[in-house]
């Protein structure tokens, strides 16, 4: 006979959660508000538990304090999770790395969102599949926050809701994402950046209104497919266009954006898949034409992108860009594009070498093309002198002459 889980009440989740031990957490856009209350609420209780997720800065807020002994591990820094001090570890890992850590620190229990069973009793991870999906069978106690509001999404299978070791039921509006409109010169960097995109590519972007820009401009194609981590508004209007390849051809992990994004992710080109698969670089490595397609802080003369820190220090991780980098290497016809504005106020985001902020998070030979408002440096196959001035072409024109001052001072040493 199958055990049926446990509803719990407010308060009761030290009940139902063993103390210690290592946490896996839903986050992005199902972070649950219920779940860090009832983890806050029961304190030391829960004594030295370790908590880790996949907490996306400015918008997952909650630092999962349970007493003096918790802590958190946290793939992206966060402004709230620096100011933990020592309760939070940052861990600079990239996608497949961050799988590997997981299996080498296999989490005990897994507190995350999901929908409410459907006919089958099987609950969807919904908006977020990512790690929680490739980590639950591995733990002894699984809660879950059964949201309503969250929708049972194509893909997954989910978790069948007798495998629930007990559950809170509440709605809770997912987190949303104002990717923002578009401005002349978003537009202008993707009117510079879709060309590369032809009929058949399948395509990867980051995080972002730059990136949501470029897919605005790929309606015209045909056959296309996405294979993405992450995916935002323009995702939804890219598969609503009659763009994308027949059957299942949108390969995402988690959707973050407005919640009309998430009324449409029932489209059946969807298909949410853990990391496992849509970070698999030996799979993705085979598919032709993978164009992966991610922004930067900055990019120096050497052509390297800086993407996690500021002078604020740690701003973010390495994330997915690196994995999708190296699958599209082998990729037969693929590319590695970078896209960015020239500046940020008055500071060029083209820099000198050794201006980069933070270690680099792809290196030159991760990226093939960097594309500003004022153009598309084409890196492949060129000389460090031949990429310094590409790279220059593309700066705002007022850095120009000082780029090229402060590369005249390298070339003469290298």
């Amino acid at each position: 006979m199958t055990t049926q889980p446990c509803r719990l009440a407010s308060g009761e989740l030290a009940g139902a959660l063993p103390p210690g031990g290592h946490t896996i957490l839903s986050s992005c856009s199902a972070e649950s508000d219920l779940l860090a209350a009832e983890v806050e609420g029961a304190g030391s209780a829960l004594g030295d538990m370790r908590f880790s997720g996949i907490f996306v800065p400015a918008v997952n807020r909650h630092v999962w304090r349970a007493g003096p002994e918790s802590s958190v591990t946290t793939f992206f820094q966060t402004p709230d999770l620096r100011k933990e001090g020592a309760r939070s570890t940052f861990l600079p890992l990239c996608y497949q790395d961050v799988s590997g850590w997981y299996e080498q620190n296999p989490p005990a229990a897994a507190l995350f969102m999901c929908s409410p069973p459907d006919a089958n009793g099987r609950c969807s991870f919904g908006t977020e599949v990512a790690f929680v999906a490739d980590n639950w069978r591995r733990t002894r106690t699984r809660i879950a926050h059964i949201n309503p509001l969250m929708p049972a999404t194509p893909g997954d299978e989910g978790i069948p809701f007798s495998e629930l070791t007990a559950y809170f039921e509440a709605e809770q509006p997912l987190r949303t994402m104002a990717v923002g409109g578009t401005d002349p010169i978003t537009q202008a960097i993707a009117v510079n950046a879709a060309p590369f995109v032809e009929d058949g590519a399948t395509v990867q972007t980051g995080l972002g209104k730059l990136p949501d820009a470029v897919l605005d401009l790929l309606v015209d194609r045909r056959n296309l497919r996405l294979n993405t981590g992450l995916i935002c508004d323009a995702a939804l209007r890219l598969v609503n266009s009659g763009a994308m390849a027949d059957g299942p051809s949108a390969i995402v992990g988690c959707a973050f954006g407005a919640e009309s994004l998430y009324a449409g992710l029932d489209n059946p080109h969807f298909q949410f898949r853990p990391v496992s698969v849509t970070h698999d670089v030996i799979r993705l490595a085979g598919v032709p034409k993978l164009i992966a397609i991610n922004s930067v802080m900055s990019v120096d003369l050497f052509g390297q992108g800086f993407a996690e820190a500021s002078a604020r220090g740690f701003m973010s991780g390495p994330g997915g860009a690196s994995d999708f980098a190296r699958a599209a290497r082998y990729s037969p016809g693929g590319l590695r594009i970078i896209i960015l504005p020239s500046t940020a106020g008055d500071i060029s985001r083209i820099v000198a070498p050794g201006e980069g902020i933070g270690p680099a998070s792809l290196g030159r030979m991760d990226i093939d093309i960097v594309v500003t408002e004022h153009g598309a440096a084409d890196l492949r196959g060129k000389s460090h002198q031949d990429r310094a001035k590409l790279l220059i072409g593309i700066a705002d024109p007022t850095h120009r002459e000082a780029l090229e001052r402060a590369w005249a001072e390298v070339a003469a040493i290298i």
